[in-house]
């Protein structure tokens, strides 16, 4: 069953969220009993194979996340807005939540910052009935006006930043935050002080929730190791290595079987000659 927003908040163990892009992945998240899908802009990268998330749009959210639904009708959903959905001010940010919600039947949705305009459209957003999840530390929608893919809030002035921006944001009205790549300290010292949870990723065990990207816990890419995530499958090596022993039964001609073949009567064949 769908767990509330206040049952989240309230959750005495800590909350499992993983990211969802299509029918499989959502299926796969609900049958598991995670409490949160997340629909991330991260697609860009793990499906859509761009260099960042930045080229992602509002109908790429759209189309991955009502497949996400189907797979996963009974779990609390929250889509990513997109980068530029809620950049240029409040109306067109509300009329892009609007349309996530209607078109997907996503519970929530989830911007980066924390910025006064990001502010201003979180508090907006949420008067008007759209809970909000908030993201604060690593940014990867604006990474590069970060320094690049970096830990944040190692110094005082981004320790700072990031701790307002958080405090911030739950007065605004988000009823969680991520806290992604910050030191392990700051992310307990932020989660102690908010009274709405912290869904942290690569942020230490101190926070009241953990996410990971499907495509890194499941080791769907080879090789391609990150210390934020954990690797529980090595699915990518499974599947070259399935592929390739298809290949070698074609080439030798021992597949198809006859178990893989249908049959017709003689007398049908006889007629045909």
């Amino acid at each position: 069953m769908k767990r509330s927003i206040p049952e989240l908040q309230h959750s005495e163990v800590p909350l499992v969220m993983v990211t969802a892009y299509d029918y499989p992945g959502g299926r796969h998240a609900e049958a598991a009993g995670v409490d949160l899908i997340l629909v991330g802009d991260s697609l860009g990268n793990v499906v859509l194979g761009y260099d960042s998330t930045a080229p992602v749009t509002l109908g790429d959210m759209i189309h991955h996340a009502r497949a996400v639904r189907r797979g996963a009708p009974d779990t609390f959903m929250i889509v990513d807005l997109p980068f530029g959905t809620y950049h240029t001010g409040v109306q067109d940010a509300m009329r892009n939540a609007v349309k996530i919600i209607q078109e997907t039947g996503a519970d929530a949705v989830k911007m980066e910052g924390a910025t006064a305009e990001i502010l201003q459209v979180v508090d907006t957003l949420t008067r008007n009935g759209i809970p909000v999840m908030g993201h604060v530390g690593l940014m990867p929608q604006t990474a590069t006006a970060q320094g690049g893919l970096k830990v944040q809030g190692k110094d005082d002035d981004s320790a700072r930043l990031t701790l307002d921006g958080a405090l911030a944001l739950e007065r605004a009205g988000a009823f969680g935050i991520v806290l992604e790549a910050i030191p392990a300290r700051l992310a307990r010292l932020i989660s102690e002080k908010l009274h709405i949870p912290t869904i942290g990723i690569g942020a230490g065990v101190g926070c009241g929730g953990q996410v990971l990207v499907t495509h890194d816990l499941l080791g769907v890419y080879e090789g391609e190791e990150k210390k934020i995530a954990k690797r529980y499958a090595e699915v990518g090596k499974v599947a070259r290595e399935a592929i390739e022993h298809y290949a070698a039964e074609v080439r030798a001609r021992q597949f198809p079987t006859k178990e893989n073949s249908f049959v017709m009567k003689d007398d049908v064949l006889d007629k045909l000659y």
